[in-house]
C-alpha cells in the first residue's frame, strides 16, 4: 500500500471515532482514539495514560466498590463525592454530633474516623486473556458451566499473584457481551478514613428536584484518606499503628479552571451500560423494569420522607437509604422519557435491519443470530420479568421485616454446628439503630398494598389469601400481626430449624410464601436467559464484524474506563445551557427555600456564596466563582467521584452527575444531548477553606 494511501486510511479511522462517546480501556486505547484526543487538546505521550511509572490511571480508584475517586496528595488524600461517602458519614452521625447535617474536619490525623468495609482499589495491570480462554473451550460451554469455569481459573490465577504479592488480587470479566475476556489485577487498602465532609445541604444540595438536571450548584464531594502498614506503605487491616500511605503517582490540582471547548477526560469506573442491546431488549427494560421500579420506588419514598421530616433520629437513620432509592428511581423515568423522546427503539430497530443485511450478504453469524427467535424469547420472558421486578421492588430491602423473612429462608444467618443440623439456628442481632419500627410498618404495609394493585392474581404470593381472609385486607392489621407474633423481629430469640414452632412462625411462612413466588418468578424467565444472552452475544459480535474498521469499547462493567471530549453546554429548551454555574444562581435558589425545601442552606452558606470578591478561586476568563460545570464525557452510574483532567492531565472537577437527556446513555449515548455535570475543583477548595477552614488539607494538595 502506497505511503498516501495509509495516511488517508488513518485519517478515516480517525473521523470514523465518536469523538464525544466511548468508555475506554487503557492498556488497549485504539492510536486513532489517542489521535483523537490530541487533535482535541490532550497534551500528555500515549504512554502517561496507562504504561509509565507516573501513568494517569495510578492516582485513579474503585472507591469501595460502587465509586470512583482520585488521589490527590502525597500522604493518601482521596477526592470522592459526597454522596459516595454518604454512609460513612451518616455512620458517624448521630443526633448530638450530626456530620450529615453539620459536616466534619478532622484537624489531625488522630481525628480522621475509620470506615467499616469500605476499601479504595487501584488497578495495577489489566490484559486480554480471550485466546487462551477460547483455546480451553470455553465458548462451547452453557453459561452455568462458563461461571464456574471462570471462577475457578480466576481463583487459580489469583492465588499464583498472591503467591508472588499478597496485597493483589485478580478479576476475569467478560467484555463486549462476552465475546471477549480481560483478566484485572488490583490492589486493596481496607484502611480507608473520613477527613473532611460539608453539611449535606451543599454537598446535596437540589436533592432530588435538581437530581439530573441543569444548571446545578451542588458542592458534591467528600474526602477521605488512605492508610498503610507502617513498614511497607502497604495494606493494612485497620491498626491504629498504620499510617498515611505514600503513593508513587497523585493527581496534580489545578486552579487554572476552563473554558468553552477545553479538552476534558474522565477516568474512572463506571458501572453498567448495555449499549449493544437489541431493541427488543430495550423495550423490557423500559416496560418490565424500569416502568416497575419507578411506581414502586414512588410509593415507598412517599411514606419514607413523611417519617423523615417528622424525626431527625429518623432521617439519619434513613438519609442513605432514601438517596439510593431516589436516584434511580428519578433515572428510571428519565430513561424511559428519553427512550421515547429520542426515538431509541426504532433507532435500533433499523440498526438491526443493517446488520440483516450484512448477514445475508457475508453469510457471518448465518445458523446463529436469528432476530426472529430473538424477538419471541423476549416476548416469552416478558410477563414473569415485569411481575419479577414488581415483586423484588416491593418487597427486597425495601424494610427490616422483609429483609429477616427472605434471609432466614435462603439459608442466611444460620448459627450452630454444620454438624448437626438439629442444633442449627437463626437469632438476629440488635440493629435498631439502623431502622424504625414505625416507617418499617408503614412502608411494609404501603408495599402489600401496592403490589397487589399491581400485578395479576397468580402473582400473589399465598399470604395473600391469609390477608382477605383473616384481616379483610387490612394491610397495615396484618403487618401489625407479623410484628407482634412473629420471633423475626425480637432480637436475642433463637429460632431453631428442626422445631415445630419453625414452620408456624408467621414472619417464617410469610418469607417463605414470598421466596417460593420470587423462585417462581425467577424460574419462569431463567428457562430463555440464556438463549436470550447468546442472540444477544452474536447481535453484538456481528455488529463488531461489520464494523471492523472502526474503534469500539466494551459496555461498562465496573473495570476502569477513560472517556474524552470537551467542556460546552447544549440545546436546553431550545437555548443555549451555558457551560457553569456561579455563585449568585446558588444565592437565587436559596432564595427559593421556603418554596423548595430542597434548596434549604444554613445561613453561613448564603454569607459565604455572597462575597464580592472570591479572591483566588474567581476564574479569570469570566471573573465569577464557577460552581459546577458542563462536559461532553460519557458517564453512568459508577463514574460518581470520577476525576476530570484537562488537557496536561490536571485535576479541575469531579463528576458527580448526568443531564435529564443523558439518562438513556446506559443504553443510547447521545452525542448532541448528553452531558457530564462535574464540580468544579475551585469550589470545592473554596468551601475546603472558607467553611472549614482546612488549611492543612490545602497545604497537603497544594492545589496550583
Amino acid at each position: 500500500m502506497k505511503k498516501s494511501t495509509l495516511i488517508m486510511a488513518g485519517l478515516l479511522a480517525v473521523s470514523s471515532v465518536k469523538a464525544d462517546e466511548g468508555m475506554w480501556t487503557l492498556y488497549n486505547l485504539p492510536q486513532a482514539v489517542y489521535e483523537q484526543m490530541q487533535a482535541e487538546g490532550f497534551q500528555l505521550p500515549y504512554n502517561s495514560l496507562y504504561f509509565s511509572d507516573d501513568a494517569i490511571k495510578n492516582a485513579v480508584v474503585n472507591f469501595s466498590g460502587y465509586c470512583s475517586g482520585v488521589v490527590v496528595s502525597p500522604d493518601g488524600l482521596v477526592f470522592t463525592n459526597h454522596h459516595c461517602g454518604f454512609e460513612a458519614i451518616r455512620s458517624h452521625s448521630t443526633v448530638e454530633h450530626d456530620y450529615m447535617l453539620n459536616g466534619f474536619y478532622a484537624k489531625s490525623f488522630e481525628e480522621e474516623l475509620p470506615n467499616k468495609d469500605m476499601f479504595v482499589s487501584f488497578m495495577v495491570e489489566q490484559k486480554d486473556i480471550t485466546d487462551e480462554l477460547m483455546a480451553m473451550g470455553i465458548d462451547n460451554m452453557t453459561r452455568e458451566e462458563q461461571a464456574a469455569f471462570l471462577d475457578s481459573i480466576e481463583n487459580a490465577r489469583s492465588k499464583e499473584v498472591k503467591q508472588k504479592d499478597k496485597t493483589l488480587r485478580l478479576e476475569i470479566k467478560p467484555f463486549y457481551e462476552r465475546n471477549s475476556y480481560y483478566q484485572t489485577t488490583y490492589r486493596d487498602f481496607t484502611d480507608l478514613r473520613l477527613v473532611f465532609t460539608i453539611p449535606k445541604s451543599m454537598g446535596k444540595f437540589g436533592g432530588e428536584t435538581d437530581n439530573w438536571m441543569w444548571p446545578r450548584q451542588t458542592c458534591d464531594f467528600s474526602v477521605f484518606r488512605i492508610y498503610a502498614d507502617p513498614e511497607t506503605n502497604g495494606p493494612a487491616e485497620y491498626s491504629e499503628r498504620n499510617v498515611p500511605y505514600h503513593p508513587e503517582h497523585w493527581a496534580q490540582v489545578s486552579m487554572q479552571g476552563y473554558k468553552d471547548g477545553d479538552f476534558s477526560m474522565t477516568i474512572g469506573y463506571p458501572g453498567t451500560t448495555n449499549r449493544y442491546l437489541s431493541s427488543y431488549g430495550i423495550r423490557e427494560r423500559r416496560d418490565a423494569q424500569n416502568e416497575p421500579r419507578a411506581q414502586v420506588r414512588g410509593v415507598k419514598q412517599a411514606v419514607m420522607i413523611k417519617h423523615m421530616r417528622a424525626d431527625e433520629g429518623v432521617r439519619i437513620k434513613y438519609d442513605s437509604k432514601y438517596a439510593e432509592s431516589a436516584n434511580y428511581w428519578k433515572n428510571s423515568i428519565g430513561m424511559n422519557k428519553c427512550i421515547d423522546s429520542i426515538g431509541i427503539i426504532q433507532q435500533k430497530q433499523e440498526f438491526e435491519s443493517r446488520i440483516r443485511q450484512y448477514m445475508e450478504t457475508t453469510g457471518y453469524m448465518k445458523g446463529k443470530l436469528d432476530f426472529d427467535k430473538l424477538q419471541k424469547l423476549y416476548d416469552q420472558r416478558y410477563e414473569p420479568m415485569k411481575a419479577f421486578y414488581n415483586l423484588w421492588e416491593s418487597f427486597g430491602r425495601t424494610n427490616e421485616f422483609c429483609t429477616r423473612a427472605m434471609r432466614i429462608n435462603t439459608g442466611m444467618e444460620v448459627k450452630g454446628p454444620k454438624e448437626k443440623p438439629n442444633k442449627q439456628y437463626v437469632e438476629f442481632a440488635d440493629n435498631s439503630s439502623e431502622w424504625d419500627e414505625a416507617l418499617d410498618k408503614d412502608v411494609f404495609a404501603a408495599m402489600l398494598k401496592n403490589y397487589a394493585e399491581h400485578v395479576d392474581a397468580k402473582y400473589l404470593p399465598a399470604f395473600y389469601n391469609d390477608i382477605k381472609s383473616k384481616f379483610n385486607n387490612n394491610y397495615a392489621a396484618y403487618v401489625d400481626y407479623l410484628y407482634k407474633k412473629s420471633k423475626l423481629m425480637k432480637s436475642g430469640q433463637k429460632i431453631y430449624f428442626n422445631k415445630k414452632s419453625y414452620h408456624k412462625d408467621p414472619g417464617v411462612r410469610f418469607g417463605e410464601e414470598l421466596m417460593t413466588m420470587l423462585y417462581g418468578l425467577r424460574a419462569g424467565f431463567a428457562e430463555v436467559d440464556e438463549e436470550i444472552d447468546n442472540q444477544e452475544k452474536y447481535l453484538a459480535a456481528a455488529r463488531l464484524r461489520m464494523e471492523e474498521d472502526m474503534p469500539h469499547y466494551s459496555d461498562a462493567n465496573f473495570t476502569m474506563r477513560l472517556s474524552y471530549g470537551q467542556v460546552g453546554g447544549f440545546l436546553l429548551g431550545g437555548k443555549p445551557s451555558g457551560y457553569y454555574t456561579t455563585a449568585e444562581s446558588l444565592v437565587e435558589k436559596f432564595d427559593k427555600q421556603n418554596e423548595v425545601i430542597d434548596y434549604y442552606a444554613e445561613p453561613i452558606m448564603r454569607e459565604l456564596l455572597s462575597a464580592k470578591d472570591f479572591g483566588k478561586y474567581t476564574d479569570k476568563t469570566t471573573g465569577k466563582m464557577q460552581l459546577c460545570f458542563l462536559t461532553n464525557n460519557d458517564i453512568t452510574g459508577g463514574n460518581s467521584g470520577s476525576p476530570m483532567f484537562n488537557g496536561k492531565g490536571e485535576l479541575i472537577g469531579l463528576a458527580f452527575d448526568g443531564n435529564w437527556d443523558s439518562l438513556s446513555s446506559d443504553i443510547n449515548f447521545d452525542k448532541h444531548l448528553a452531558r457530564c455535570i462535574g464540580v468544579d475543583i475551585r469550589f470545592v477548595l473554596f468551601m475546603m477553606d472558607k467553611w472549614g477552614h482546612a488549611d492543612r488539607l490545602l497545604r497537603e494538595i497544594n492545589a496550583k
